[in-house]
């Protein structure tokens, strides 16, 4: 998180996205210990653990990755801003970061496209016979979140040097 005062959305954004990944993270642990102690020690699995796990580390991955994109830490904007020279870079990373952001745009639309036709079909989950769209619903979340956070850290790099 920043130091510095931010508006109230942001800051409500940086508590959502840190707390749910730590309590997506803790979910999980527990979820798949309990599959380790069901398996192993009481000798029956839990049919629905494997698959509840699967979602949560999806909607987990999508939400962190709206956090990496808010430090600027994904590795394709470091890799390619940090091999250019100087007179460059500040210039490459705002370019990268347009670029994440039309990826980001570009994976919300056709990820509600695959949601809203999920929601049609009216498909369940194997294992746990929940709406499957409740699954796939993570990519459109992800991207929403990763295309407020590339803005907001293209607008950052525009107040921090001055703009280009």
């Amino acid at each position: 998180m920043e130091t510095k005062k931010q508006s109230f959305f942001f800051s409500f954004l940086d508590k959502f996205e840190d707390y749910s990944v730590t309590i997506l993270y803790l979910t999980m642990i527990v979820v798949i210990f309990l599959q380790v102690l069901f398996r192993f020690v009481i000798k029956a699995s839990l049919p629905w653990s494997e698959e509840l796990a699967r979602y949560i580390m999806a909607y987990a991955v999508f939400i962190g990755a709206a956090i990496a994109a808010k430090e600027g830490a994904h590795i394709g904007i470091n890799v390619v801003v940090g091999a250019l020279p100087k007179p460059f870079n500040k210039y490459m990373r705002v370019i990268a970061m347009f670029i994440s952001f039309i990826f980001s745009v570009v994976l919300v639309y056709l990820s509600v496209l695959i949601v809203m036709f999920l929601v049609k079909t009216g498909q369940k989950s194997p294992a746990m016979l929940i709406p499957i769209w409740v699954a796939y619903f993570a990519v459109p979340l992800g991207g929403v979140l990763m295309s407020i956070r590339f803005l907001q850290s293209t607008y950052r790099q525009f107040k921090e040097e001055g703009g280009v």
